[in-house]
């Protein structure tokens, strides 16, 4: 009797040894526009989407775009890196966000090379491109955010997220980039080389007295508004920024400030 238990206790490890790597999250996964969610994401044999993708995917790792295709939306609750280099990466939604991020209070976050479009027409009806509302860091490189409520929505209700968007157009939404915390969200967000362009509301809007936007050479035209500053929200222009022809103004002057 002894010995069946035995047995069967050695098997039992066995099997369990056997399934462990298939429940595993791997540290790079990947994603393709024929790949399979059901797929482990792996080089060979990649998923669909970042949905599916995610929760494959260790903390800390990065999810890989390995050809052209539409990934579709994600929420983001943890540190991890979501890159395409070279390839067309869409998020296309109609009616919902494209990604939220809701991460830890000590994660880092990076979207890079992807189109996100909410397929607005003339009046948008998707609510965000990427909502921020908790992260360490929140980096989006080499991005196009278009046809959204709210291109860039960075709205903590608590930390102090640090956001930079980089070599990024914001282009043909309500408002470009805003900023504007709740309760005790306290954002500080840099646009470098954007371009936040043909929004039909504002460009740029910072709203609230823990509310911080620097800008350094980058452009704000064509929008409703160029910008609108509210509540005591912070907006300085560090370089070269070419702000003009928004159809009704300019809006808010940012307060110059020297690089350092």
């Amino acid at each position: 009797m002894r010995k069946t238990i035995a047995a069967l206790l050695v098997a039992l490890a066995g099997s369990l040894l056997a399934l462990s790597p298939a429940h595993a999250q791997a540290t790079r996964t990947w994603v393709s526009g024929v790949g399979d969610d059901a797929n482990p994401c792996s080089r060979t044999a990649p998923c669909k989407t970042f949905a599916g993708a995610i929760s494959k995917t260790a903390a800390n790792g990065e999810i890989n775009v390995l050809d052209p295709g539409g990934y579709g939306a994600v929420t983001i609750t943890k540190a991890i890196s979501i890159i395409a280099d070279g390839d067309l990466a869409g998020v296309l939604v109609s009616g919902t966000n494209g990604i939220i991020v809701n991460a830890g209070a000590t994660d880092a976050v990076l979207l890079r090379g992807l189109i996100l479009d909410g397929v607005a027409g003339a009046n948008p009806a998707s609510p965000n491109g990427v909502q921020i509302l908790s992260a360490k860091t929140v980096t989006v490189e080499r991005s196009v955010v278009m046809g959204f409520t709210t291109g860039i929505n960075v709205a903590p209700s608590s930390g102090t997220p640090r956001v930079l968007v980089s070599n990024t157009t914001v282009t043909n939404n309500g408002t470009g980039v805003a900023v504007k915390p709740t309760a005790t969200g306290a954002p500080f967000a840099i646009l470098d080389h954007v371009n936040v362009v043909h929004n039909a509301t504002t460009g740029v809007s910072v709203d609230g007295a823990n509310a911080k936007v620097r800008l350094n050479n980058s452009v704000v035209t064509g929008n409703g508004t160029g910008f609108s500053v509210a509540n005591g929200g912070s907006l300085v222009s560090f370089g070269t920024n070419a702000v003009c022809c928004n159809v009704n103004g300019n809006g808010a002057t940012p307060t110059q400030a020297p690089l350092q």
